[in-house]
This record gives C-alpha cells, sequence and structure tokens, in this order.
C-alpha cells in the first residue's frame, strides 16, 4: 500500500512541475509571437519603402544611429542613417520585385532578421540587427551583401 501511495504521489507532483512548464512556455511563446509580429512589421515598412523609394518609410524603421554596412571592391563600406537615406528617390514600386523575411531571432530587447530583396536583376541579402526601445522596434545595424542575377 505504502509503494501505491508513494506512486501517485510521484505522478501528482510530475503532472503539477510539467503543467507549470508548459503554462510558462506558453507565456513565452505568446510574448515572442507580438514581438515577431512588430518586427516584421518594421522589416515590411523597410521593403515597401524600399521598393518605392519612400525615405519616409525606410526612414521609420531604422534608428537614428542605425549604420549600414557592405563590402565594395574588396573593402568593407559604411553608411549612418542620413546618407543611407539621400541615396533614395521616389518612384513607381519596382516591378519584379519583392521583400522576403528568412529568419527572426528574439532575445528579450534584441533581435536579428535574416532578409532578402530580390528585383529583376541583383538579389540582396540583408542581415539586420534590431533594438526594443520602449514599445516599438528599430533596425539598428545593417550588413549586406548582394549579387546580380544576370
Amino acid at each position: 500500500m505504502k509503494h501505491l501511495h508513494l506512486f501517485i504521489f510521484s505522478l501528482l507532483v510530475f503532472s503539477y512541475c510539467t503543467t507549470e512548464q508548459d503554462t510558462t512556455t506558453e507565456t513565452e511563446t505568446i510574448e515572442k509571437s507580438n514581438d515577431e509580429l512588430a518586427i516584421e512589421g518594421v522589416i515590411q515598412n523597410y521593403f515597401d519603402g524600399w521598393l518605392t523609394g519612400d525615405t519616409t518609410l525606410v526612414g521609420s524603421a531604422m534608428h537614428t544611429t542605425c549604420h549600414l554596412k557592405f563590402v565594395r571592391d574588396g573593402k568593407v563600406e559604411q553608411r549612418n542613417r542620413t546618407e543611407y537615406l539621400s541615396g533614395f528617390q521616389p518612384r513607381p514600386r519596382l516591378e519584379n520585385a519583392e521583400g522576403r523575411i528568412l529568419s527572426i531571432d528574439i532575445t528579450r530587447t534584441a533581435a536579428e532578421a535574416k532578409v532578402e530583396l530580390e528585383t529583376e536583376n541583383r538579389l540582396f541579402t540583408d542581415y539586420f540587427n534590431l533594438l526594443k526601445e520602449g514599445d516599438r522596434w528599430f533596425i539598428t545595424d545593417k550588413v549586406s551583401t548582394n549579387i546580380s542575377k544576370e
């Protein structure tokens, strides 16, 4: 009889521990989902602005301290946010072009995203570092590479 009571007690403790662990995981998943949706919105603003030359949309996705880095002629070059935005001109949305989010990884108030922007002639791959300031996510750094599709 002692063994039966011990067995039942063990099952109850195991069941309680498992339930507690699952509840924590669900809460964390909900928080990540909200943050992931917010990050996706920031990146979509970046895509929409980039594809139409809308500096307001691109700029809204980027923190004021954002730096962009890429390799040109074998050397690392960088642009600050102002320099980067000055390269855009309003235009009709690029045809045969799209942006894709390949991955997002979030840890509390920091995140990274890998994205692609594909145009008719080039494929850009960008790695964004993002930070959450207050209740908003911003791209704080971008590392980029691209190849010709021709």
